[in-house]
């Protein structure tokens, strides 16, 4: 008999969650990372600019109480809290990105799209080979910055969000590797196969929460003593792909609305953007993404990612590094200690 582990809902607490104290002087500051495959060599590309332009090189995970991010960005925010530089995150994206979604042109490219209707194109084992190499054996538990990484459990049809121990009431999470956290907030449907999981089926967070700016914002203002305008949050996407309901669109079925996925991770991206606005302020958020086009870089073209959007990032952040650096860059946060045990 197949072993069903019990939904991790279950263990919800059914009482208001004890805040911890956070000084009433001090910011709260939230970075957010959108998924995005490849695309992640944008905000890879916008933090490495960053780095460069106004921490002589530094590394800018130490700049931030917590980091979120969904499937590409939870592995970013993942190396990130590792201690990585942005520039090492962008370059091992640049250099290595063709090993986990090898370019191929032609016929061997309309025979990969054919493919997928049917299977998963991309092998999990040259992305599980990286994530081994940068995190080897590393806890959850050991990272140097608050996290929240989301996920979606299969079994049951849930959302899962991987946190950090940063509050004593998160248990759970403590010994899950790093590996075993990227590999299943990256798994994306119709792109990699799910990740089993001690009898669970862990699947891309994309599918629920592609923009994760107010999973950190509520998870910071329950487990925080913090007046909502102390949250600061930059949050980052991996570009937006054009988005209206044409005549056929409203006429239509399944041939007409193929995209509705992507329809929706926009439209849940807005509404969290906005409910972020909302909460804190909306001159307490910066948004940094790519213009909306309709010529958008798929999750998986690694080679007009790599060509296209290190300049993209550049150019983003002329335009908005001055506002970044006042808000987020003007010191290093106090260092994370994880609860105990």
């Amino acid at each position: 008999m197949t072993y069903v582990p019990p939904r991790r809902s279950d263990g919800t607490k059914l009482t208001h969650r004890k805040p911890l104290p956070w000084p009433t002087d001090k910011p709260f500051r939230i970075l957010s990372i959108d998924g995005g495959g490849i695309c992640g060599i944008l905000p890879a590309s916008v933090l490495a600019e960053l780095e460069t332009r106004y921490l002589n090189g530094e590394a800018i995970g130490d700049y931030f109480d917590m980091i979120a991010g969904t499937s590409t960005g939870g592995i970013i925010a993942l190396g990130l809290s590792h201690g990585i530089k942005a520039s090492d995150i962008r370059d091992m994206y640049a250099e290595r990105g063709g090993k986990i979604f090898p370019p191929v042109s032609g016929v061997a490219r309309v025979w990969r799209r054919v493919r997928r209707l049917q299977r998963y194109p991309y092998e999990r084992k040259p992305l599980q080979d990286e994530l081994v190499r940068i995190f080897g054996d590393t806890a959850l538990g050991e990272a140097r910055t608050r996290l929240c990484i989301t996920s979606f459990e299969g079994r049951h049809g849930e959302p899962w969000i991987y946190k950090t121990p940063h509050h004593p009431d998160y248990k759970r999470d403590r010994h899950a590797s790093m590996v075993t956290v990227g590999l299943a907030t990256a798994a994306a449907p119709t792109f990699f196969e799910a990740l089993p999981n001690n009898g669970y089926v862990m699947i891309d967070g994309g599918l629920w929460a592609n923009n994760p700016v107010m999973n950190a914002l509520v998870d910071a203002l329950t487990c925080f003593e913090i007046d909502r305008r102390q949250v600061r949050i930059l949050s980052l996407g991996c570009g937006e792909t054009e988005f209206e309901v044409s005549d056929a669109k409203a006429r239509g079925g399944l041939l007409h609305w193929w995209n509705v996925y992507w329809a929706a991770m926009r439209a849940q991206s807005k509404n969290a953007l906005g409910q972020a606005y909302l909460l804190v302020g909306k001159d307490q958020v910066i948004r940094i993404d790519a213009p909306e086009s309709g010529d958008s870089i798929d999750l998986d073209d690694y080679e007009r990612a790599k060509d296209e959007l290190p300049q993209m990032a550049r150019s983003l952040v002329e335009a908005g590094g001055g506002d970044i650096e006042r808000l987020f860059l003007q010191e290093k946060t106090q260092q994370y200690v994880p609860q105990p045990e």
